[in-house]
C-alpha cells in the first residue's frame, strides 16, 4: 500500500495531461486549422469558425459528463476514467490523420468538428471524475491538496500544448506548419495514453464509492441536486463560469490578442503565455495547502475581488504592446487565477454528497464552462476585432467575477472539513 498513493497521484497528473493536452492544442493552433480547414475570403471569418469548432467541443461537454458522471456514480469512478481517456485518444489520432478541406472538400471541417465532438464527450467527464477519485481517496484534511493535482495535470497538459506552440512556431516556418508540422502536436499524446492507461489499471476504487454500494441512491442524481441542493447548484455554476470565463481568456484566447491585435511574435506571444501558466502550476498546490489549513471561503472572495476590480486596468497595460508590460501584466494574472483555480475543484465536490457528486459536479461544472468557456475565443474575437472593443476581455472578466463574488457573500459555505460539517 506504500507506492498505492504515488499511483493515485501519477493517475490524475497523467490522466489530466492526456486529456487537456489533446483538448487544447487545437485552440493555441487556431490560426492554423482556419487555413486549412476553414478557408475564406475574410481571414477574420475564418478564425471565427476555426473558434466555433472548438467551442463545439466544449458544448458536447455537458453531455459527455452526464453519461460518464453518471456511470461514475453508478459504477464506481475508475472505469468512468478509463473510458474517458478512449473517448479522446480516438479522435486525437485521427485529427492527426485527417485529410484538409484542400484534399476532401467540405468534408474535411465537417468531420473534424464531429472528432471534436468527441474529445468534448471526454473532456466532459474526465476531470471532474478524477477531482472526485482523489478526493475520495485522501485524507478530509488534504482534500484540496490532492483535489488540485487533476488542476495541475490538467494545466501541466495546456502548458505542454503552449510550450509545444511556441517551439513550433521557433523552428518551423508558417508554410512548413501548415504543410506537415501541425500534425506533429498530437504525438505527445500517443505515450501520455499509454501510460495513462497502465497506471490506471493498477490504481483502486474509491472507499467512498465502495461504502455507498451497500445503501445506492434512489433516483437520478442530479434531480435530486435541483430538489435538495439548490444553492450548491448555483454557486457550482457560477463559480464554474468564472473558471471558464478566466481561463480560457488568459491562457488560450490572449494568445491569439497578443498576435493579431498587439502585433507581437508569435514565439513571444506563446512565451508569455506558457510562462504564467508556469507561474499557475507552480502556486496551485501551495495555495491548495494553504486553503486546507485557513479554509477555502476567504480564497474565493479574495479572488474575485482582484478579478472584478483589476482585470481592466490589466488589459488596459497590456495595450501598450511592450513585451515585459504584457507578461508582467499575464504574470500577475496568473497570480490571482492561483487563489481562485486552486480550491475551486475540492469545493465543487464537497458542496455534494457522494451518492450524487459524480454527475451533479460534472454536469453542471461542464454545463457552464461550455455557454462560459469553450465559446471565449469566438465571443472575444468578435467584440475585439468586428466591434473594435480591445479591452473587452477585461470586461468580461471583470462582469462574471463581480456577480460571482456577490454570490459568494451571500450563499457560500466553508466547505473545509476542519472548519465546517460539511463532509
Amino acid at each position: 500500500m506504500k507506492s498505492s498513493k504515488s499511483i493515485l497521484i501519477s493517475a490524475g497528473l497523467i490522466g489530466n495531461v492526456i486529456e487537456w493536452y489533446d483538448f487544447i492544442v487545437y485552440g493555441y493552433f487556431a490560426q492554423v486549422f482556419a487555413k486549412l480547414f476553414f478557408p475564406t475570403h475574410d481571414p477574420v471569418v475564418s478564425l471565427i469558425l476555426s473558434f466555433l469548432t472548438f467551442a463545439v467541443g466544449f458544448l458536447a461537454r455537458p453531455l459527455g459528463a452526464l453519461l460518464i458522471g453518471y456511470l461514475a456514480d453508478k459504477k464506481g469512478r475508475k472505469p468512468a476514467l478509463v473510458l474517458s481517456i478512449y473517448l479522446m485518444a480516438v479522435p486525437s489520432i485521427l485529427i492527426m490523420l485527417l485529410p484538409t478541406y484542400q484534399s476532401i472538400g467540405i468534408a474535411a471541417p465537417f468531420i473534424l468538428g464531429i472528432l471534436r465532438i468527441f474529445q468534448g464527450l471526454s473532456a466532459g467527464g474526465e476531470y471532474t471524475t478524477s477531482v472526485t477519485f482523489l478526493l475520495e481517496h485522501s485524507n478530509p484534511e488534504r482534500r484540496a491538496f490532492y483535489a488540485s493535482i487533476n488542476l495541475s495535470g490538467a494545466i501541466l497538459g495546456i502548458l505542454i500544448g503552449s510550450f509545444v506552440a511556441t517551439l513550433f512556431h521557433r523552428i518551423f516556418s508558417m508554410e512548413e506548419i501548415l504543410s506537415y508540422a501541425w500534425r506533429l502536436v498530437y504525438l505527445p499524446s500517443i505515450i501520455l495514453i499509454f501510460l495513462g492507461v497502465i497506471i490506471l489499471k493498477r490504481t483502486y476504487e474509491t472507499p467512498s464509492f465502495v461504502k455507498e454500494i451497500l445503501s445506492p441512491s434512489r433516483g437520478f442524481p442530479l434531480f435530486t441536486a435541483i430538489k435538495h441542493y439548490k444553492k450548491s447548484l448555483v454557486l457550482t455554476l457560477a463559480l464554474s463560469a468564472v473558471q471558464g470565463v478566466a481561463f480560457f481568456t488568459l491562457f488560450v484566447y490572449l494568445s491569439t490578442y497578443y498576435n493579431r491585435i498587439l502585433k507581437l511574435p508569435a514565439d513571444q506571444s506563446f512565451l508569455i503565455n506558457t510562462l504564467a501558466m508556469l507561474l499557475l502550476d507552480l502556486l496551485i498546490p501551495i495555495i491548495a495547502l494553504l486553503s486546507d489549513r485557513y479554509g477555502r471561503r476567504p480564497f474565493f472572495l479574495i479572488s474575485l475581488s482582484l478579478y472584478s476590480f483589476l482585470s481592466i486596468g490589466l488589459v488596459k497595460l497590456m495595450l501598450s504592446a511592450v513585451f515585459m508590460t504584457v507578461l508582467l501584466s499575464h504574470l500577475i494574472f496568473a497570480l490571482i487565477s492561483s487563489l481562485f483555480m486552486s480550491i475551486l475543484p475540492a469545493t465543487l465536490a464537497e458542496l455534494f454528497p457522494v451518492k450524487i457528486r459524480g454527475t451533479s459536479f460534472s454536469v453542471l461544472y461542464n454545463i457552464s464552462l461550455a455557454i462560459f468557456g469553450g465559446t471565449v475565443p469566438m465571443v472575444c474575437t468578435h467584440f475585439v476585432e468586428k466591434l473594435n472593443i480591445l479591452t473587452f476581455p477585461g470586461i468580461y472578466l471583470s462582469a462574471i467575477s463581480a456577480l460571482a463574488l456577490i454570490l459568494s457573500i451571500l450563499f457560500l459555505p466553508e466547505t473545509n472539513p476542519r472548519k465546517s460539517k460539511i463532509k
